[in-house]
């Protein structure tokens, strides 16, 4: 019945889904890192490309790599300790009366599951958290501990829907997060040519003022040059990283 359960909603795939796709509907988006990659989505492209196994996700546990043997068309396996054990599922809790304010643990959380601001008390809601535990180690006044609120481990403690939900405030977190970063790249531009303007509109009344008009030139200039090399170092990356798979859409 187990396997069957798990089989069921993965034979009803959209005819466009790349085979990494398929991995990463089968894993419980908890985004812990555990597996070695930076989340769920890292690790099913790893998987497509084979470049990891399918038992390196202790949050799915056996029935997880079950659902990832019937994708991939692998042998179950049992899990690797190296990656963790199969435990009951885990919210995260913050003491209130030691939190120092110092959102660690809200850059941290990779499903925006903690509410807080600098220098106020943060929370965790418990029915967002995954129970990933990213947010333990940066805590650097050891406020946050781990509760188990489940006795049943793997899928038998995360349902499909908490997974859908889980993966959903993750991409809007990363879309968040890049929105943010590019629109603070954009006034960091914005003001670097405002200061080029002006020094540009400087009239030099003498030869020290002439240099001193070009030394703030060319510090304004390799600075912009700089972010512009940064600027295409990051699409480089992020189209190196875009996924390749080598199995076509069926």
């Amino acid at each position: 019945m187990a396997l069957y359960r798990f089989l069921t909603p993965l034979t009803a795939v959209s005819t466009n889904q790349t085979l990494a796709d398929r991995i990463e509907d089968a894993l419980p988006q908890t985004q812990c890192t555990k597996c070695g990659y930076d989340g769920c989505r890292p690790y099913a492209e790893a998987i497509a490309a084979g470049a990891a196994d399918i038992n390196q996700c202790p949050p799915g546990g056996a029935e997880g790599i079950v659902r990832l043997s019937a994708v991939t068309g692998r042998k179950v396996i049992p899990l690797n300790p190296v990656n963790g054990l199969e435990r009951p599922r885990a919210v995260a809790y913050i003491d209130e009366a030691l939190c120092i304010g110092c959102t660690l643990c809200i850059q941290a959380c990779p499903v925006d599951a903690i509410v807080g601001a600098a220098k106020l008390m943060h929370t965790v809601v418990p029915d967002l958290c995954t129970g990933c535990d990213l947010c333990v180690h940066p805590c650097p006044v050891d406020c946050i501990v781990m509760y188990p609120v489940t006795g049943t481990t793997g899928w038998d403690a995360w349902s499909q829907a908490d997974a859908d939900a889980a993966r959903e405030r993750h991409d809007f977190r990363t879309l968040r997060l890049k929105r943010e970063k590019d629109e603070n790249d954009a006034r960091l531009a914005a003001k670097a040519s405002a200061k080029m303007a002006a020094v540009e509109a400087l009239d030099p009344a003498t030869d020290a003022d002439a240099a001193e008009k070009e030394r703030k030139r060319a510090i304004i200039a390799a600075a912009m040059e700089r972010a512009r090399l940064k600027k295409e170092e990051a699409a480089r990356a992020a189209a190196d990283a875009k996924p390749h798979d080598e199995n076509p859409p069926e």
